[in-house]
């Protein structure tokens, strides 16, 4: 199966050896999305909330790139530095996805790239054509 990568201006530039997203048949595997305000090409955002909805934009822009949005995930995966941020960061979370909510795991680490608070990646499923 061909594999495709992915890529937008509207979100941050890989820092490593990695895409944005790679497309394969009717799915599309999004990276894992930090903080990174892509018009400046830092971290920005101070707050765990602040933080979050960054990584939701980064994650949106990659989707809406495709001609997707928040109701074409299938799965989530959520990357904490403390799960004490866990309410916070599914509060914000909420503001973006809809049921039928994406399948999803959190998971605390003991560090994120440039000291993120969190990091998010996702699959998506494009519509039957």
């Amino acid at each position: 199966m061909e594999r495709q990568a992915v890529s937008t201006e509207s979100a941050p530039a890989a820092i490593g050896p990695y895409s944005q997203g790679i497309r394969v048949g009717g799915l599309l595997f999004v990276s894992g999305q930090i903080p990174i305000d892509p018009k400046v090409g830092k971290i920005v955002a101070n707050t765990v909330e602040e933080q979050a909805h960054q990584v939701l934009r980064n994650l949106g822009a990659i989707l809406e790139s495709q001609g997707l949005g928040f109701g074409s995930l299938v799965k989530t995966t959520i990357f904490l530095k403390s799960l004490g941020d866990f309410q916070a960061v599914n509060r914000i979370y909420a503001q973006y996805v809809r049921e039928p909510f994406p399948a999803r795991a959190t998971i605390e680490v003991a560090g994120l790239p440039l000291d993120a608070k969190v990091e998010i990646e996702a699959i998506a499923c494009y519509p039957k054509s």
